[in-house]
Protein backbone atom coordinates (compact mmCIF):
# COMPACT_ATOMS: atom_id res chain seq x y z
CA UNK A 1 0.00 0.00 0.00
CA UNK A 2 1.21 3.49 -0.84
CA UNK A 3 1.31 6.13 1.88
CA UNK A 4 -1.32 8.81 1.40
CA UNK A 5 -2.20 12.08 3.03
CA UNK A 6 -5.72 12.53 4.34
CA UNK A 7 -7.38 15.58 5.86
CA UNK A 8 -9.81 14.88 8.69
CA UNK A 9 -11.86 17.29 10.72
CA UNK A 10 -12.80 16.49 14.30
CA UNK A 11 -13.05 17.89 17.76
CA UNK A 12 -12.08 16.53 21.14
CA UNK A 13 -11.88 17.68 24.73
CA UNK A 14 -8.37 18.23 26.04
CA UNK A 15 -8.18 17.08 29.64
CA UNK A 16 -6.21 19.91 31.15
CA UNK A 17 -5.17 19.66 34.82
CA UNK A 18 -7.94 22.13 35.68
CA UNK A 19 -10.63 19.99 34.05
CA UNK A 20 -9.21 16.87 35.67
CA UNK A 21 -9.49 18.62 39.00
CA UNK A 22 -13.14 19.52 38.34
CA UNK A 23 -13.99 15.91 37.47
CA UNK A 24 -12.07 14.63 40.49
CA UNK A 25 -13.99 16.91 42.86
CA UNK A 26 -17.23 15.69 41.32
CA UNK A 27 -16.71 12.09 42.46
CA UNK A 28 -15.39 12.85 45.95
CA UNK A 29 -17.48 12.04 48.99
CA UNK A 30 -18.15 14.76 51.54
CA UNK A 31 -15.34 13.68 53.86
CA UNK A 32 -12.87 13.37 50.97
CA UNK A 33 -13.96 16.76 49.67
CA UNK A 34 -13.25 18.38 53.03
CA UNK A 35 -9.78 16.86 52.99
CA UNK A 36 -9.17 18.12 49.45
CA UNK A 37 -10.29 21.62 50.41
CA UNK A 38 -8.07 21.62 53.49
CA UNK A 39 -5.06 20.63 51.38
CA UNK A 40 -5.88 23.40 48.90
CA UNK A 41 -6.09 25.97 51.72
CA UNK A 42 -2.72 24.89 53.05
CA UNK A 43 -0.97 24.92 49.66
CA UNK A 44 -2.53 28.02 48.04
CA UNK A 45 -2.03 31.37 49.77
CA UNK A 46 -4.77 32.98 47.65
CA UNK A 47 -7.50 30.75 49.08
CA UNK A 48 -9.31 31.44 52.31
CA UNK A 49 -12.62 30.56 53.88
CA UNK A 50 -15.33 33.18 53.96
CA UNK A 51 -15.34 33.07 57.75
CA UNK A 52 -11.64 33.94 57.87
CA UNK A 53 -12.16 36.70 55.32
CA UNK A 54 -15.06 38.23 57.25
CA UNK A 55 -13.06 38.27 60.47
CA UNK A 56 -10.11 39.88 58.70
CA UNK A 57 -12.32 42.49 57.02
CA UNK A 58 -14.00 43.34 60.32
CA UNK A 59 -10.65 43.75 62.03
CA UNK A 60 -9.41 46.02 59.21
CA UNK A 61 -12.61 48.08 59.37
CA UNK A 62 -12.27 48.54 63.13
CA UNK A 63 -8.66 49.62 62.71
CA UNK A 64 -9.60 52.25 60.13
CA UNK A 65 -12.47 53.58 62.24
CA UNK A 66 -10.25 53.76 65.28
CA UNK A 67 -7.59 55.84 63.56
CA UNK A 68 -8.57 59.29 64.92
CA UNK A 69 -5.60 61.08 63.33
CA UNK A 70 -6.97 60.80 59.81
CA UNK A 71 -9.34 63.26 58.19
CA UNK A 72 -12.74 61.77 57.51
CA UNK A 73 -12.65 62.39 53.77
CA UNK A 74 -9.02 61.29 53.53
CA UNK A 75 -9.86 58.19 55.55
CA UNK A 76 -12.70 57.32 53.21
CA UNK A 77 -10.62 57.85 50.10
CA UNK A 78 -7.70 55.83 51.34
CA UNK A 79 -10.04 53.17 52.64
CA UNK A 80 -11.48 52.77 49.17
CA UNK A 81 -8.03 52.79 47.64
CA UNK A 82 -6.75 50.08 49.98
CA UNK A 83 -9.99 48.14 50.15
CA UNK A 84 -8.97 44.51 49.62
CA UNK A 85 -12.40 43.76 48.17
CA UNK A 86 -12.02 46.35 45.42
CA UNK A 87 -12.63 44.44 42.19
CA UNK A 88 -10.17 46.60 40.26
CA UNK A 89 -7.37 45.34 42.46
CA UNK A 90 -7.92 41.63 42.03
CA UNK A 91 -8.93 41.29 38.37
CA UNK A 92 -5.38 40.67 37.25
CA UNK A 93 -4.06 38.05 34.85
CA UNK A 94 -7.41 36.34 34.38
CA UNK A 95 -7.12 33.63 31.79
CA UNK A 96 -10.14 32.54 29.82
CA UNK A 97 -12.38 30.55 32.15
CA UNK A 98 -15.59 28.98 30.81
CA UNK A 99 -18.91 29.74 32.45
CA UNK A 100 -19.52 26.01 32.90
CA UNK A 101 -16.83 23.40 33.32
CA UNK A 102 -17.33 20.30 31.08
CA UNK A 103 -17.27 17.74 33.89
CA UNK A 104 -19.15 15.17 31.82
CA UNK A 105 -16.80 12.26 31.05
CA UNK A 106 -16.78 8.70 29.80
CA UNK A 107 -16.14 5.51 31.77
CA UNK A 108 -12.42 5.44 30.94
CA UNK A 109 -11.65 8.71 32.73
CA UNK A 110 -10.81 7.58 36.25
CA UNK A 111 -9.33 9.73 38.98
CA UNK A 112 -8.31 8.76 42.47
CA UNK A 113 -10.68 10.03 45.12
CA UNK A 114 -7.98 10.54 47.74
CA UNK A 115 -4.62 12.22 47.33
CA UNK A 116 -1.88 9.55 47.33
CA UNK A 117 0.36 9.30 50.33
CA UNK A 118 3.47 11.40 50.07
CA UNK A 119 1.97 13.84 47.57
CA UNK A 120 1.89 16.69 50.02
CA UNK A 121 3.48 17.88 53.18
CA UNK A 122 1.36 18.33 56.26
CA UNK A 123 2.21 20.72 59.10
CA UNK A 124 4.87 19.33 61.32
CA UNK A 125 6.67 17.50 58.54
CA UNK A 126 4.38 14.46 58.22
CA UNK A 127 4.49 13.57 54.53
CA UNK A 128 1.09 12.65 53.11
CA UNK A 129 -0.46 12.25 56.57
CA UNK A 130 -4.20 11.70 56.16
CA UNK A 131 -5.69 13.02 59.37
CA UNK A 132 -9.33 12.87 58.28
CA UNK A 133 -9.07 9.18 57.44
CA UNK A 134 -7.50 8.20 60.74
CA UNK A 135 -9.71 5.86 62.72
CA UNK A 136 -9.53 4.87 66.33
CA UNK A 137 -8.07 1.44 66.83
CA UNK A 138 -10.56 -1.17 68.00
CA UNK A 139 -9.82 -4.50 69.63
CA UNK A 140 -10.53 -7.50 67.44
CA UNK A 141 -11.77 -10.88 68.64
CA UNK A 142 -8.31 -12.39 68.10
CA UNK A 143 -6.68 -9.64 70.19
CA UNK A 144 -9.16 -10.28 73.00
CA UNK A 145 -8.54 -14.03 72.92
CA UNK A 146 -4.75 -13.62 72.81
CA UNK A 147 -4.94 -11.34 75.85
CA UNK A 148 -6.81 -14.08 77.74
CA UNK A 149 -4.35 -16.68 76.48
CA UNK A 150 -1.43 -14.70 77.86
CA UNK A 151 -3.10 -14.67 81.28
CA UNK A 152 -3.63 -18.45 81.19
CA UNK A 153 -0.81 -20.81 82.27
CA UNK A 154 0.24 -22.81 79.19
CA UNK A 155 3.29 -24.89 78.46
CA UNK A 156 5.35 -23.71 75.47
CA UNK A 157 3.86 -26.40 73.22
CA UNK A 158 0.30 -25.73 74.40
CA UNK A 159 0.87 -21.99 73.93
CA UNK A 160 1.81 -22.56 70.29
CA UNK A 161 -1.27 -24.75 69.78
CA UNK A 162 -3.51 -22.13 71.40
CA UNK A 163 -2.11 -19.46 69.08
CA UNK A 164 -2.84 -21.65 66.05
CA UNK A 165 -6.40 -22.27 67.29
CA UNK A 166 -7.07 -18.58 67.89
CA UNK A 167 -5.68 -17.77 64.45
CA UNK A 168 -8.27 -20.11 62.92
CA UNK A 169 -11.27 -18.50 64.65
CA UNK A 170 -13.56 -16.41 62.43
CA UNK A 171 -15.11 -13.07 63.34
CA UNK A 172 -18.31 -14.92 64.31
CA UNK A 173 -16.35 -16.87 66.93
CA UNK A 174 -16.27 -20.28 65.18
CA UNK A 175 -13.18 -22.40 64.66
CA UNK A 176 -13.07 -22.79 60.89
CA UNK A 177 -9.69 -24.54 60.66
CA UNK A 178 -9.84 -28.35 61.06
CA UNK A 179 -7.79 -29.79 63.91
CA UNK A 180 -5.84 -31.88 61.42
CA UNK A 181 -4.66 -28.73 59.65
CA UNK A 182 -3.63 -27.21 62.97
CA UNK A 183 -1.54 -30.29 63.74
CA UNK A 184 0.06 -30.14 60.30
CA UNK A 185 0.91 -26.47 60.71
CA UNK A 186 2.74 -27.16 63.97
CA UNK A 187 5.35 -29.30 62.22
CA UNK A 188 5.90 -31.46 65.34
CA UNK A 189 5.18 -35.20 64.92
CA UNK A 190 4.87 -35.60 68.71
CA UNK A 191 1.72 -33.43 68.84
CA UNK A 192 -1.41 -35.57 68.59
CA UNK A 193 -5.10 -34.93 68.21
CA UNK A 194 -5.73 -35.51 71.93
CA UNK A 195 -3.34 -32.72 72.92
CA UNK A 196 -4.89 -30.27 70.44
CA UNK A 197 -8.41 -31.10 71.66
CA UNK A 198 -7.30 -30.55 75.26
CA UNK A 199 -6.00 -27.07 74.39
CA UNK A 200 -9.16 -26.39 72.38
CA UNK A 201 -11.32 -27.11 75.45
CA UNK A 202 -9.30 -24.57 77.42
CA UNK A 203 -9.73 -21.96 74.69
CA UNK A 204 -13.47 -22.69 74.58
CA UNK A 205 -13.59 -21.64 78.23
CA UNK A 206 -12.52 -18.12 77.24
CA UNK A 207 -14.86 -15.18 76.97
CA UNK A 208 -17.20 -14.76 75.09
CA UNK A 209 -19.06 -17.93 75.97
CA UNK A 210 -19.33 -20.27 73.00
CA UNK A 211 -16.18 -19.11 71.25
CA UNK A 212 -14.00 -21.59 69.30
CA UNK A 213 -16.96 -23.89 68.64
CA UNK A 214 -16.76 -25.93 65.46
CA UNK A 215 -20.46 -25.78 64.64
CA UNK A 216 -23.73 -24.30 65.91
CA UNK A 217 -24.57 -27.33 68.01
CA UNK A 218 -21.28 -27.17 69.91
CA UNK A 219 -21.63 -23.39 70.31
CA UNK A 220 -25.05 -23.75 71.95
CA UNK A 221 -23.82 -26.57 74.20
CA UNK A 222 -20.87 -24.49 75.41
CA UNK A 223 -23.20 -21.69 76.43
CA UNK A 224 -25.71 -24.00 78.09
CA UNK A 225 -23.06 -25.86 80.10
CA UNK A 226 -21.72 -22.63 81.53
CA UNK A 227 -25.11 -21.81 83.03
CA UNK A 228 -25.56 -22.58 86.76
CA UNK A 229 -26.70 -26.15 87.36
CA UNK A 230 -29.84 -24.96 89.13
CA UNK A 231 -30.81 -22.82 86.12
CA UNK A 232 -34.38 -23.70 85.07
CA UNK A 233 -34.65 -26.01 82.02
CA UNK A 234 -30.83 -26.16 81.65
CA UNK A 235 -30.65 -29.96 81.72
CA UNK A 236 -33.52 -30.41 79.25
CA UNK A 237 -32.00 -27.84 76.88
CA UNK A 238 -28.62 -29.63 76.98
CA UNK A 239 -30.31 -32.95 76.23
CA UNK A 240 -32.31 -31.48 73.36
CA UNK A 241 -29.28 -29.82 71.71
CA UNK A 242 -26.88 -32.72 72.25
CA UNK A 243 -29.20 -35.64 71.43
CA UNK A 244 -32.00 -34.28 69.23
CA UNK A 245 -30.51 -31.27 67.45
CA UNK A 246 -31.93 -32.43 64.10
CA UNK A 247 -35.45 -32.45 65.52
CA UNK A 248 -34.89 -28.94 66.87
CA UNK A 249 -33.77 -27.72 63.44
CA UNK A 250 -36.82 -29.31 61.84
CA UNK A 251 -39.18 -27.84 64.48
CA UNK A 252 -40.70 -31.29 65.00
CA UNK A 253 -42.68 -30.56 68.16
CA UNK A 254 -44.31 -33.98 68.41
CA UNK A 255 -41.03 -35.92 68.34
CA UNK A 256 -39.30 -33.51 70.72
CA UNK A 257 -42.10 -33.81 73.32
CA UNK A 258 -42.06 -37.60 72.98
CA UNK A 259 -38.25 -37.91 73.34
CA UNK A 260 -37.93 -35.44 76.22
CA UNK A 261 -41.21 -36.50 77.86
CA UNK A 262 -42.36 -32.90 78.24
CA UNK A 263 -45.66 -31.12 77.85
CA UNK A 264 -46.13 -28.55 75.10
CA UNK A 265 -45.70 -25.59 77.47
CA UNK A 266 -42.58 -27.09 79.02
CA UNK A 267 -41.07 -27.74 75.61
CA UNK A 268 -41.66 -24.12 74.63
CA UNK A 269 -39.81 -22.98 77.77
CA UNK A 270 -36.84 -25.13 76.78
CA UNK A 271 -36.88 -23.74 73.22
CA UNK A 272 -37.10 -20.16 74.49
CA UNK A 273 -34.01 -20.79 76.61
CA UNK A 274 -32.12 -22.05 73.55
CA UNK A 275 -33.28 -19.08 71.49
CA UNK A 276 -31.91 -16.71 74.13
CA UNK A 277 -28.37 -17.91 73.37
CA UNK A 278 -26.02 -16.13 70.98
CA UNK A 279 -25.40 -18.15 67.79
CA UNK A 280 -22.56 -15.77 66.82
CA UNK A 281 -20.59 -15.15 70.02
CA UNK A 282 -17.72 -13.40 68.25
CA UNK A 283 -19.91 -10.44 67.30
CA UNK A 284 -20.25 -9.47 70.97
CA UNK A 285 -16.53 -8.63 71.08
CA UNK A 286 -15.59 -7.45 67.60
CA UNK A 287 -16.03 -3.68 67.54
CA UNK A 288 -17.00 -2.32 64.16
CA UNK A 289 -15.50 1.01 63.19
CA UNK A 290 -18.08 3.78 63.11
CA UNK A 291 -18.77 5.25 59.69
CA UNK A 292 -20.05 8.82 59.82
CA UNK A 293 -22.24 10.12 57.02
CA UNK A 294 -22.83 13.75 56.22
CA UNK A 295 -25.63 14.38 53.71
CA UNK A 296 -24.84 16.28 50.53
CA UNK A 297 -28.40 17.52 49.99
CA UNK A 298 -31.55 18.00 52.03
CA UNK A 299 -34.94 16.87 50.73
CA UNK A 300 -38.07 18.25 52.37
CA UNK A 301 -41.68 18.99 51.58
CA UNK A 302 -42.88 22.59 51.48
CA UNK A 303 -46.34 23.64 50.33
CA UNK A 304 -47.01 20.15 48.96
CA UNK A 305 -43.86 20.36 46.84
CA UNK A 306 -40.70 18.34 47.34
CA UNK A 307 -37.64 20.55 47.34
CA UNK A 308 -33.93 19.81 47.19
CA UNK A 309 -31.25 22.01 48.70
CA UNK A 310 -27.50 21.61 48.98
CA UNK A 311 -26.01 21.11 52.40
CA UNK A 312 -24.09 24.35 52.72
CA UNK A 313 -22.29 23.07 55.81
CA UNK A 314 -20.88 20.04 54.02
CA UNK A 315 -17.82 22.01 52.93
CA UNK A 316 -16.39 25.41 53.93
CA UNK A 317 -17.12 28.34 51.61
CA UNK A 318 -14.03 29.58 49.82
CA UNK A 319 -13.05 32.88 48.29
CA UNK A 320 -9.95 34.60 46.95
CA UNK A 321 -7.88 36.44 49.53
CA UNK A 322 -8.32 39.92 48.08
CA UNK A 323 -5.52 41.40 50.19
CA UNK A 324 -2.93 39.08 48.64
CA UNK A 325 -4.50 39.41 45.20
CA UNK A 326 -4.19 43.18 45.43
CA UNK A 327 -0.41 42.89 45.80
CA UNK A 328 -0.01 41.53 42.28
CA UNK A 329 1.42 44.01 39.79
CA UNK A 330 0.74 43.75 36.09
CA UNK A 331 4.22 44.51 34.76
CA UNK A 332 6.26 42.82 37.46
CA UNK A 333 7.72 39.52 36.28
CA UNK A 334 9.62 38.70 39.45
CA UNK A 335 9.53 35.18 40.83
CA UNK A 336 7.28 36.15 43.74
CA UNK A 337 4.83 37.97 41.51
CA UNK A 338 4.63 35.08 39.01
CA UNK A 339 4.04 32.65 41.88
CA UNK A 340 1.22 34.82 43.23
CA UNK A 341 -0.33 35.04 39.76
CA UNK A 342 -0.27 31.24 39.43
CA UNK A 343 -1.81 30.80 42.88
CA UNK A 344 -4.51 33.29 41.99
CA UNK A 345 -5.43 31.43 38.81
CA UNK A 346 -5.39 28.06 40.61
CA UNK A 347 -7.61 29.46 43.37
CA UNK A 348 -10.17 30.70 40.86
CA UNK A 349 -10.18 27.36 39.06
CA UNK A 350 -10.64 25.51 42.34
CA UNK A 351 -13.57 27.68 43.40
CA UNK A 352 -15.11 27.30 39.94
CA UNK A 353 -14.70 23.52 40.15
CA UNK A 354 -16.50 23.47 43.51
CA UNK A 355 -19.36 25.50 42.07
CA UNK A 356 -19.61 23.14 39.09
CA UNK A 357 -19.66 20.14 41.44
CA UNK A 358 -22.48 21.62 43.49
CA UNK A 359 -24.53 22.51 40.41
CA UNK A 360 -24.20 19.02 38.93
CA UNK A 361 -24.97 17.38 42.26
CA UNK A 362 -28.09 19.50 42.68
CA UNK A 363 -29.30 18.72 39.14
CA UNK A 364 -28.95 14.97 39.64
CA UNK A 365 -30.55 15.01 43.11
CA UNK A 366 -33.48 17.11 41.89
CA UNK A 367 -34.10 14.76 38.97
CA UNK A 368 -34.03 11.71 41.25
CA UNK A 369 -36.54 13.29 43.62
CA UNK A 370 -38.83 14.22 40.72
CA UNK A 371 -38.87 10.63 39.46
CA UNK A 372 -39.14 8.99 42.87
CA UNK A 373 -41.73 11.38 44.29
CA UNK A 374 -44.07 8.50 45.15
CA UNK A 375 -41.36 6.91 47.29
CA UNK A 376 -41.19 9.99 49.50
CA UNK A 377 -44.97 10.04 49.73
CA UNK A 378 -45.78 6.35 50.27
CA UNK A 379 -42.57 4.42 50.94
CA UNK A 380 -40.56 1.62 49.32
CA UNK A 381 -43.57 -0.09 47.76
CA UNK A 382 -44.07 2.95 45.52
CA UNK A 383 -40.48 3.03 44.26
CA UNK A 384 -40.23 3.34 40.47
CA UNK A 385 -37.67 1.46 38.36
CA UNK A 386 -34.72 3.70 37.56
CA UNK A 387 -31.33 3.19 35.93
CA UNK A 388 -28.40 5.52 35.35
CA UNK A 389 -29.33 5.91 31.69
CA UNK A 390 -32.65 7.52 32.60
CA UNK A 391 -30.97 10.32 34.54
CA UNK A 392 -28.18 10.65 31.97
CA UNK A 393 -30.63 11.12 29.09
CA UNK A 394 -32.75 13.59 31.04
CA UNK A 395 -29.73 15.76 31.95
CA UNK A 396 -27.85 15.11 28.68
CA UNK A 397 -24.84 13.64 30.45
CA UNK A 398 -22.85 10.44 30.19
CA UNK A 399 -23.78 7.48 32.39
CA UNK A 400 -20.29 7.49 33.91
CA UNK A 401 -20.84 11.05 35.13
CA UNK A 402 -24.11 10.07 36.79
CA UNK A 403 -22.36 7.09 38.36
CA UNK A 404 -19.67 9.32 39.83
CA UNK A 405 -22.19 11.85 41.12
CA UNK A 406 -24.31 9.18 42.83
CA UNK A 407 -21.44 7.23 44.43
CA UNK A 408 -20.92 7.95 48.13
CA UNK A 409 -23.40 10.83 47.99
CA UNK A 410 -26.28 10.99 50.45
CA UNK A 411 -29.51 12.91 50.81
CA UNK A 412 -31.24 13.67 54.10
CA UNK A 413 -34.97 12.95 53.71
CA UNK A 414 -37.97 12.53 56.01
CA UNK A 415 -37.42 8.77 55.56
CA UNK A 416 -33.80 8.92 56.71
CA UNK A 417 -30.38 9.59 55.21
CA UNK A 418 -30.24 7.62 51.97
CA UNK A 419 -27.49 7.07 49.41
CA UNK A 420 -28.25 8.22 45.88
CA UNK A 421 -27.57 4.69 44.58
CA UNK A 422 -30.51 3.36 46.61
CA UNK A 423 -33.00 4.96 44.20
CA UNK A 424 -31.65 2.99 41.24
CA UNK A 425 -33.00 -0.52 40.65
CA UNK A 426 -33.93 -2.83 37.82
CA UNK A 427 -37.50 -3.33 36.67
CA UNK A 428 -39.90 -6.25 36.38
CA UNK A 429 -42.79 -6.33 33.93
CA UNK A 430 -46.30 -6.33 35.32
CA UNK A 431 -49.45 -7.97 33.99
CA UNK A 432 -50.82 -4.61 32.85
CA UNK A 433 -47.77 -3.99 30.69
CA UNK A 434 -46.11 -1.60 33.12
CA UNK A 435 -42.97 -1.95 35.16
CA UNK A 436 -42.31 -2.48 38.85
CA UNK A 437 -39.11 -1.63 40.68
CA UNK A 438 -37.05 -4.42 42.21
CA UNK A 439 -36.90 -2.35 45.40
CA UNK A 440 -40.70 -2.19 45.53
CA UNK A 441 -40.94 -5.95 44.99
CA UNK A 442 -38.47 -6.57 47.83
CA UNK A 443 -40.58 -4.36 50.07
CA UNK A 444 -43.71 -6.33 49.17
CA UNK A 445 -41.97 -9.66 49.83
CA UNK A 446 -40.72 -8.40 53.18
CA UNK A 447 -44.22 -7.19 54.06
CA UNK A 448 -45.79 -10.52 53.15
CA UNK A 449 -43.25 -12.49 55.17
CA UNK A 450 -43.67 -10.15 58.13
CA UNK A 451 -47.41 -10.79 58.17
CA UNK A 452 -47.25 -14.59 57.75
CA UNK A 453 -48.17 -17.06 60.48
CA UNK A 454 -45.11 -18.30 62.39
CA UNK A 455 -46.26 -21.93 62.27
CA UNK A 456 -47.24 -21.73 58.59
CA UNK A 457 -44.76 -19.55 56.66
CA UNK A 458 -45.24 -18.65 53.01
CA UNK A 459 -43.22 -20.56 50.45
CA UNK A 460 -41.57 -18.83 47.51
CA UNK A 461 -44.21 -20.27 45.19
CA UNK A 462 -46.99 -18.89 47.37
CA UNK A 463 -45.37 -15.44 47.48
CA UNK A 464 -45.00 -15.47 43.69
CA UNK A 465 -48.69 -16.38 43.37
CA UNK A 466 -49.73 -13.54 45.71
CA UNK A 467 -47.65 -11.05 43.73
CA UNK A 468 -49.19 -12.36 40.50
CA UNK A 469 -52.65 -11.65 41.93
CA UNK A 470 -51.47 -8.06 42.44
CA UNK A 471 -50.39 -7.84 38.80
CA UNK A 472 -46.66 -8.39 39.35
CA UNK A 473 -45.39 -11.38 37.40
CA UNK A 474 -42.25 -12.75 39.02
CA UNK A 475 -40.88 -16.27 38.91
CA UNK A 476 -40.30 -18.35 42.01
CA UNK A 477 -36.52 -18.15 41.55
CA UNK A 478 -36.78 -14.34 41.38
CA UNK A 479 -38.64 -14.33 44.69
CA UNK A 480 -35.95 -16.59 46.15
CA UNK A 481 -33.20 -14.26 44.88
CA UNK A 482 -34.83 -11.18 46.38
CA UNK A 483 -35.51 -13.01 49.64
CA UNK A 484 -31.90 -14.13 49.93
CA UNK A 485 -30.67 -10.60 49.19
CA UNK A 486 -32.59 -9.45 52.29
CA UNK A 487 -31.03 -12.27 54.37
CA UNK A 488 -34.44 -13.90 54.92
CA UNK A 489 -34.24 -17.71 55.33
CA UNK A 490 -36.51 -20.08 53.36
CA UNK A 491 -39.91 -21.10 54.66
CA UNK A 492 -38.76 -24.34 56.30
CA UNK A 493 -36.26 -22.36 58.41
CA UNK A 494 -38.74 -19.60 59.23
CA UNK A 495 -41.22 -22.04 60.73
CA UNK A 496 -41.72 -21.39 64.43
CA UNK A 497 -43.72 -23.24 67.04
CA UNK A 498 -46.66 -21.40 68.51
Amino acid sequence: MKPTIQLRLGQHLTMTPQLQQAIKLLQLSTLDLKQEIQEALESNLMLETEEEGVRRDDAESDRIKGDAGLNGNQQTAEGQKNDPNNETEIKIETQSMPDELPVDTVWDDIYDSITPAGSGSAPGGDEGQDYLNQQSTSESLQDYLIWQMQLTPFSPDDLAIAEAIIDGISDDGYLTTPLEDIIASMGDPDIGIEEVEAVLHRVQAFDPTGVAARDLRECLLLQLRQLPREFEWRAQAIELVSEYFDLLAQQDETQMRRRLKLESGELMSVIHLIRSLNPRPGTSVAIQSTSYIEPDVFVYKHNNQWRVELNRDAAPKLRVNAEYAGLIKRADNSTDNVTMKNHLQEARWFIKSLQSRNETLLKVATRIVDIQRNYFEYGEEAMKPLVLRDIAEALEMHESTISRVTTQKYMHTPRGTIEFKYFFSSHVSTASGGEASATAIRALIKKLIGAEKPNKPLSDNKIAAILADQGINVARRTVAKYRESMAIPPSNERKRLA
